[in-house]
């Protein structure tokens, strides 16, 4: 009877540490592929050759992670550090351990927001715009701009690949390469220029390079998106005419912006963008235009204007002008305030 019951207490304690270990089992399979794992929103950029120690450890500071021997059974099991994919991920607290390091081991990354904006009158500028946001080098991305051999097969140079890049928020992996990158501001730049926008440029006499150029003098002159297509106007009437543009934009790009302000020794260098001493449109673009200036240019105001300068106002506005004469009343009428306002604020340094 005894033996009987000791033998009955060996197979409950032998069944109670079996229900444990199954118990203890289905909570760890459920602690590291069902429940979440994080505590908040990450975002996690691996660079090549990055160290898989070192990724937990940015995870496990930067998502809030809840249980960390979860995260890190996890990586053992998926085998992370041989399997470890560059790229940008998104952790969310939604995310069990298990899907997280998936995620890291097969390269599921989300988009990048690969955003062009404000001005961009250099190629070191763009490249570094580029860099600051993707994998990719500023530095290859800067000479890549002046390769011609590379570009060509975008359909562009050296001299007018500002215009193969339209000022917008683009989605696309953090790990795109050059190429890839590149590929797709040309896709962009076809899916823009639909037939409507090609058929307004043929109506005007110009071809979408000339366009994109004529925009960015417009984009030069400037900050003002009202303006846009007033301004653009004006250079239309001008090689309607046969009129010199005599765009200061085009001397600044002569000096790579380097003047404040633009004196009649400027407009003097013999260069084919100084649209002071030659007619018609320089060679390329100087900037990277807008799409609200490219398309100012391809919509632009109907009007008599040949002339503007900026506004005695200071505002950043400027006044318009049909005639000459109009247009020196106006030029005067801001240099007398910039006199003013220069006096003035020489009488307050010498006040302090």
């Amino acid at each position: 009877m005894k033996k009987k019951k000791l033998t009955v207490i060996a197979v409950s304690a032998a069944a109670v540490l079996v229900a444990g270990v199954c118990l203890w089992v289905g909570l760890r399979y459920m602690a590291d592929n069902r429940l979440p794992n994080f505590g908040k929103d990450y975002v996690l950029y691996v660079y090549p050759d990055t160290d898989a120690g070192a990724v937990i450890d940015s995870i496990a500071a930067g998502a809030d992670v809840r249980r960390k021997g979860s995260l890190v059974r996890c990586v053992r099991k998926e085998r992370l550090a041989e399997r470890l994919q560059p790229g940008r991920y998104e952790i969310s607290p939604s995310m069990s351990a298990v899907y997280a390091v998936r995620m890291l081991c097969n390269g599921w990354q989300s988009p990048q927001k690969l955003t062009l904006s404000g001005t961009i009158r250099s190629k070191g500028r763009l490249a570094s715009l580029i860099g600051r946001q993707m994998m990719a080098d500023s530095i290859v991305i800067d000479s890549l701009l002046d390769c011609n051999d590379f570009l060509q097969q975008f359909g562009f140079d050296s001299t007018n690949v500002f215009a193969l890049f339209l000022p917008d928020t683009y989605y696309m992996y953090w790990t795109a390469s050059p190429q890839e990158i590149f590929a797709r501001f040309r896709k962009e730049y076809d899916a823009f220029w639909t037939p409507g926008r090609i058929d307004r440029a043929e109506a005007l006499g110009l071809d979408r390079m000339e366009v994109s150029v004529l925009a960015s003098i417009v984009n030069g002159e400037t900050l003002r998106k009202s303006e846009y297509p007033q301004i653009a106007g004006v250079y239309l009437n001008r090689l309607e005419r046969g009129m010199k543009l005599q765009a200061d934009p085009t001397v600044a790009f002569c000096f790579n912006y380097g003047p404040d302000r633009i004196l009649k020794k400027h407009t003097r260098v013999d260069s084919p963008y100084n649209t002071y001493r030659y007619a018609g449109l320089p060679p390329a673009p100087i900037n990277v235009p807008p799409k609200a200036c490219i398309d100012a240019v391809l919509n632009p105001d109907t009007h008599d204007y040949l002339y503007f300068c900026a506004s005695p106002d200071f505002d950043g506005t400027h006044r318009f002008a049909s005639s000459y004469s109009e247009h020196l009343r106006n030029a005067r009428a801001f240099q007398r305030a910039l006199t003013a306002r220069q006096r003035d604020k020489a009488s307050n340094a010498r006040d302090e």
